[in-house]
């Protein structure tokens, strides 16, 4: 196992503010070591994670706070 993997098992996951209130849309993040942040579907916890690098995530959090995923 890697160190990435390592990390995800033992993330603090926290649903995120933006996910829809039904539930369908739901979004877990984790912050990780060196600034990174872990995205998952809450839906689906065993299965992949998206690891994003600061940058990355400053740029995904713009891109959702500016409605640019729909």
């Amino acid at each position: 196992m890697d160190d990435v993997t390592q990390e995800l098992d033992k993330a603090h996951w926290r649903k995120s503010s933006f996910s829809g209130s039904d539930g369908s849309n739901c979004v877990e993040i984790a912050a990780l070591s060196g600034g990174r942040r872990a995205v998952r579907d809450s839906k689906d916890p065993g299965g992949p994670a998206l690891v994003l690098t600061p940058g990355q995530w400053t740029t995904f959090v713009t891109g959702v706070r500016n409605g640019d995923f729909g």
